[in-house]
């Protein structure tokens, strides 16, 4: 089956036989028509069969699945012998705010139902989300880590889930949790017992070949491959030299009038420098990466959904799973290596049914991932032409390369032909303030940061940082007496 271009189709909710507490939750809601993925998802999926979906974000995938367990919960009886904190339903999703969306559109729809919904996800209150299998759960929304961990201590079982939904399949894989996944599904009751649901951005052969393992024949939904990334998002590209990257940036963003953007960069580094500078330039901007809190990224994505930061700058494990809605513009600062985060990057804007821009920079050092991205998507993306107007002039600003480790005799690290301090002064000393954390370069020239053998072998950074050796002799020979530390 293939997904339509249209935003919405002329097929009407009420014309589905839904219970009427979810219509009078639709009608309030302001929800009267389908898009094309609820007008193939739910006509089968109520009729309790099995399906693999292909969809983006923001095309209304989340009211497909829980309108389908919802109508089913509503309207067939819970096993007899189930206990009130073992739920009907399952719905894992990759990330937290994914989790926490669907629990949104979840009380929406279902609000004039009886049904109660459970959240479970890592890094907030432990006890406080554990007391909510006391109260009873029909519905348990949340990501793989944190449920397991619930269903490991016994504070809930899943023989009466008789919906399993897999929300974002793909990032699944990604992010590493298909173990997880996999466990939650084995737990569950058989396939022949239960109902499946999964979407996922892309359905590869990996994504299909979990769907065939834990489901019941499914029926594959899939989008036209030149709708992958969306029919509304206007998508262009720019070939800039990397140092006009960032005052290109500026220029688009003053020229566009991007009121709400976000900017993705491959690395944290490259957050945390262009945050730093757009705020200089009094661009209201805020960096969004991995390592985060769970508090503090409620709070940002917040501030940003409320107007008050123009600029979210993020990384890929950052902003997956971001539901933010306006989201104007989206810039690939750097082009993702992998094609299918392109697609969830763009899939920020344009979301139900509005229009948006995806702006990307190929410059020499990431243009090599285009051609594999237009591949993916099944088109070429339009060449965008650099008009001098468009460089902002910003003050001089160059990228400076991510902190690299040294080596543990406290010195820099050696050149390409293994002398200690490899070239210049090489004065020794502590490290600058500003590189004594970080990750190692990933830049092609970094080298030669090998602990010595003496470190590796006891672990004694401080011994290894202090070596006991001499300076080397003059001599014409050229094998000095004892082996040279740093000059100095």
């Amino acid at each position: 089956m293939r997904m339509s271009e249209q935003v919405l189709t002329d097929v009407d909710f009420h014309s589905l036989d839904l219970h009427p507490n979810l219509l009078k939750g639709l009608d309030e809601a302001g929800f009267t028509r389908l898009t094309p993925i609820q007008a193939l998802t739910l006509p089968p999926t109520l009729k309790g069969e099995d399906i693999a979906g292909q969809a983006q974000t923001g095309t209304g995938k989340t009211a497909a699945f829980l309108l389908s367990l919802m109508q089913r919960l509503l309207t067939k009886p819970a096993l007899a012998e189930r206990k009130p904190g073992d739920p009907r339903a399952l719905i894992l999703a990759p990330t937290r705010e994914l989790a926490i969306q669907i629990h949104k559109d979840a009380e929406l729809f279902g609000a004039y139902t009886d049904l109660r919904l459970g959240l479970a996800y890592g890094g907030i209150d432990y006890e406080k989300q554990r007391r909510q299998f006391a109260d009873g759960i029909d519905i348990l929304i949340g990501t793989p880590g944190r449920l397991i961990d619930y269903y490991k201590q016994h504070v809930y079982t899943l023989r009466a889930a008789e919906v399993v939904v897999l929300d974002e399949a793909d990032r699944m894989f990604d992010l590493g949790f298909i173990k997880d996944v996999r466990y939650m599904l084995r737990k569950c009751a058989p396939r022949e017992q239960r109902q499946g649901m999964l979407f996922s951005a892309t359905l590869s052969y990996r994504v299909m070949e979990l769907a065939y393992e834990h489901m019941n024949s499914p029926r594959k939904v899939e989008a036209e491959t030149e709708t992958v990334t969306g029919a509304r998002v206007v998508q262009s590209v720019y070939f800039p030299a990397s140092e006009e990257k960032l005052p290109l940036l500026v220029g688009l963003l003053d020229k566009m009038d991007a009121k709400r953007s976000i900017v993705f960069v491959n690395t944290k580094h490259a957050a945390e420098q262009i945050t730093g500078k757009l705020n200089q330039l009094g661009l209201p901007t805020i960096a969004l990466s991995g390592d985060v809190p769970q508090n503090k990224r409620q709070v940002i994505l917040g501030r940003f959904a409320k107007g008050e930061l123009a600029i979210l700058v993020a990384t890929d494990v950052a902003a997956r799973g971001l539901h933010i809605p306006e989201v104007s513009h989206v810039f690939n600062f750097d082009l993702p290596h992998d094609p299918e985060d392109y697609v969830h990057r763009i899939g920020r804007t344009a979301r139900f049914g509005a229009s948006g821009d995806a702006i990307s920079f190929a410059c020499d050092r990431y243009a090599i991932s285009l051609p594999d991205i237009e591949q993916f998507i099944g088109h070429k993306i339009d060449t965008a032409s650099i008009d001098p107007e468009m460089i902002a002039k910003t003050p001089a600003f160059h990228f400076t390369r991510p902190p690299r480790k040294t080596d543990r005799r406290g010195g820099r690290p050696g050149d390409r032909s293994g002398r200690p301090g490899g070239g210049g002064s090489g004065r020794r000393g502590p490290k600058p303030r500003s590189e004594q954390s970080g990750a190692a370069s990933s830049a092609p020239d970094a080298g030669g940061d090998k602990p010595t053998a003496a470190a590796a072998k006891n672990g004694d950074e401080q011994a290894a940082a202090k070596p006991r050796r001499r300076r080397p002799r003059s001599s014409s020979s050229d094998k000095p007496t004892a082996p040279p530390a740093s000059d100095s």
